[in-house]
């Protein structure tokens, strides 16, 4: 089956690539929305350009969209970003990476409905520890990009998602209750490498922006390197 996957340069976005990669599904195009609303409920906002890189790195076109990111509204701009993946690749069906959230599956179901395209999440209801561990495990690397949590200090921006962060994540959820996933959009994160990666990315420039209880990881320059080398 040949499908589009919802791409945001994060790591459950990329994982449900690999994930269906996996199962046998044919990976035609990436699909990103840039937001202008950096609330937005469906789609992801930090270092959305950088996508661009990401779709050259794995070495699958992208579809690249604009949406004002009004709730329900840009529904509307991810249903026309599917329809010119139906005309250009022939999608069939349309890969998310949908762990948790109902309101996001829901919708992304509604719009795959109304244009006769299955809808496929491979990685929902994932136990979270496992999931988490088994990221690291295969070889992703994953940087944090944005936190929004108790818990959080500035020192987590710009940090390696391993095996010492995620036990740090655990203590974090046993004081404060936070999503070790981050499903509640307590943290946000970019992925550099992986096993789907051609190339992998090497961050040039980047600064830390830290507003009251929050922070976002702006990543300024970054460069596709061969594997092996810095």
């Amino acid at each position: 089956m040949k499908v589009a996957a919802l791409f945001s340069g994060g790591k459950d976005s990329t994982f449900s690539v690999y994930r269906a990669m996996q199962q046998g599904r044919d990976v035609v195009c990436l699909i990103a929305m840039k937001s202008a609303n950096t609330a937005s409920y469906m789609f992801h906002v930090p270092n959305i350009d950088l996508v661009k890189l990401q779709s050259r790195a794995i070495g699958v076109p992208l579809i690249f969209r604009k949406t004002a990111g009004v709730k329900e509204e840009e529904l509307k701009d991810l249903k026309l970003a599917l329809i010119a993946a139906k005309k250009l690749y022939k999608i069939q069906g349309v890969v998310c990476g949908a762990i948790a959230s109902e309101y996001q599956r829901f919708r992304v179901e509604t719009v795959c409905a109304d244009l006769g395209l299955k809808s496929l999440a491979p990685l929902w209801h994932l136990d979270a520890d496992r999931y988490m561990s088994e990221l690291v495990k295969e070889g992703f690397e994953i940087i944090i990009s944005a936190v929004a949590s108790d818990g959080f200090e500035p020192n987590w921006l710009g940090r390696k998602l391993d095996l010492q962060a995620l036990e740090d994540m655990r203590k974090l959820r046993d004081k404060y209750g936070m999503h070790i996933s981050g499903e509640g959009g307590e943290y946000e994160t970019f992925v550099t490498d992986g096993p789907i990666f051609g190339k992998k990315i090497i961050i040039q420039k980047a600064e830390k922006v830290w507003k009251g209880d929050s922070g976002v990881y702006v990543i300024k320059k970054a460069k596709l390197a061969s594997k092996g080398k810095k």
